[in-house]
This record gives C-alpha cells, structure tokens and sequence, in this order.
C-alpha cells in the first residue's frame, strides 16, 4: 500500500498499486513501482512546463537514488494551452505500455511544441510515433469519454488542492516548504529516514 494524493482529499489517502511492468504500475495514477515504497512524491506535472521539464531528470535522481524507498506519482495539471490533448497522448501511451518512452520523448521535445505563443501540440503526435506509438490505436483511445473524464477529475483534484503552478510536489503529503530541488531532495531524504526508523 502506498500514499496517494486523490481527489476531494487535502490529506493523501491510501491505494492499492499493481505494478504491470517493471518501473511503472497500472494503478489508476500514473506511478512508479516500487509498490512496497514507504516513501511517495506525487508531482503535479505538466507537459509544456519547461520547469517540469527542467526537474525530470532531478526527480529521476531521486528515484535511482532510493530505489526500493521511493516511487513517483505523477498527477496531471494542464495549465498550458495544448496541454489537455498531451495529457490524453500520454494516457493513449499507457494503455499501450509505452507511458515512460512517450514522456520523455515529449520531454526531450518539449521546445518544438510548446512555444507558449505559439504552442502546436499536434506535433507530439509524431514524436510519440517516433518513440514506439501506434498513433490510430491512440487517437481512438483519446476520443474514449473515460479521457475526458480523467482530466475533469485532474482539474477538480487541482482545485482542491489549491494547485496554481507546476511542478508542485508533495512527499507522502508533505508541501516543500519553499520550491527548488534542493528542498525536494531534502524532503525526500528526511521521509526515507523517518521510514527506516
């Protein structure tokens, strides 16, 4: 069992995640095994941020750092113009196992479709075919109601939550007392302690 942040919840609550392949679970979240993980970032994200871009790698870190402590729950924020149908891209992605190769792809390219003057998200739909995407099989998933739903319920949990900017981080419920890497990693590492305790 694990520690989620939900919906209609302040506090985390608890669910269940069933990894369905190594690094990344088929729980209704988009998260990372370990599934015993005492230790739960949940990152609200965006996928036209550059800051969210700019902290993959960090977070990454923290990940290769603790592997058996910590796992990653990314939560969806589509601040951005064009970031709905990135979010609804990256679920086509995981219901064909492909979640992780399509982010970072999307990641890596951020620059070329996210201007936010001009942001031209269609251009994801080749970049995630180039990373292994059958891109009809994830048109059809994208037009399913269920997207929809799921994105109305990442708004809802935002509001909730009183998100207003990505990357925003919570370690097993826990807000960094102020933003930047440093703080996360420290927030991290006090959590993973206090488990081992």
């Amino acid at each position: 069992m694990s520690a989620c942040i939900g919906s209609r919840h302040r506090a985390p609550r608890t669910r269940r995640c069933a990894p369905s392949r190594p690094g990344w679970c088929a729980c209704t979240r988009r998260c990372s095994a370990p599934k015993g993980a005492p230790v739960t970032i949940v990152e609200f994200f965006d996928p036209a941020c550059e800051t969210c871009r700019a902290f993959y790698p960090i977070v990454k870190s923290l990940m290769a750092k603790y592997p058996d402590d910590v796992r990653l729950v990314i939560r969806y924020a589509p601040f951005h113009q064009g970031s709905d149908q990135v979010v609804k891209l990256l679920e086509a992605a995981k219901r064909q196992g492909k979640f992780l190769p399509v982010l970072e792809a999307v990641l890596q390219a951020q620059p070329t479709w996210a201007d936010h003057g001009r942001p031209n998200p269609d251009l994801t739909f080749e970049i995630a075919k180039a990373a292994g995407l059958d891109i009809e099989r994830a048109r059809e998933d994208m037009a399913q109601p269920a997207m929809q739903t799921l994105l109305a319920q990442e708004v809802e949990d935002l509001t909730a939550l009183q998100v207003q900017r990505t990357p925003t981080f919570f370690v097993n419920g826990r807000s960094l007392p102020s933003f930047g890497p440093d703080q996360l990693a420290a927030l991290v590492a006090e959590e993973v302690a206090k488990a081992k305790r």
